[in-house]
């Protein structure tokens, strides 16, 4: 298989697993990143939008969704009153955890028939890739932990 349909085929995979998360914790696909983001910290709507690579209609939509169903809320930016930040509520951040540790889980056991060796290569080369390439971190490097829960 040539590396384009490698790349191509393994982000389909890596899709279906968050889409099947996703299904079984309530949330879109779209809602279960925009959750696994905010578990770092609070992000401003133009920050999220660059994160995420959504359009502002994009964004907004997908926060009012969110924020419908109790997840989010949007508060005003201290440093600009005219800009507000999106925030996890109580119930948005333990969704998210329990999301977060499941997803991880899953997409953990893909490549399950690599040996060590064959896993670091893969972690390395694929690092490699998503740092050349400036993926924004929606999922922690294992070695770093799970994005940090915030007191609220």
């Amino acid at each position: 298989m040539g590396i384009v349909a490698a790349l191509v085929r393994s982000s389909f995979l890596v899709n279906a697993v968050y889409a099947e998360s996703g299904r079984e914790y309530g949330v879109t696909p779209q809602q279960g990143q925009l959750l696994c983001v905010l578990m770092a910290r609070p992000y401003g709507m133009s920050e999220l939008g660059s994160v995420l690579r959504l359009a502002k209609s994009s964004l907004t939509g997908l926060v009012d969704r969110t924020e419908r169903n109790g997840l989010v809320r949007r508060e005003p930016d201290p440093r600009d009153t005219r800009a507000v930040r999106v925030n996890l509520t109580a119930q948005g951040a333990k969704l998210a955890r329990e999301f977060y540790d499941e997803t991880c889980r899953r997409i953990e056991g893909l490549p399950a028939t690599l040996d060590a060796a064959e896993r670091d290569a893969l972690a390395g080369l694929l690092g490699r890739v998503v740092l050349d390439n400036e993926v924004p971190m929606i999922f922690a490097a294992q070695a770093e932990g799970p994005p940090v829960d915030r007191e609220r």
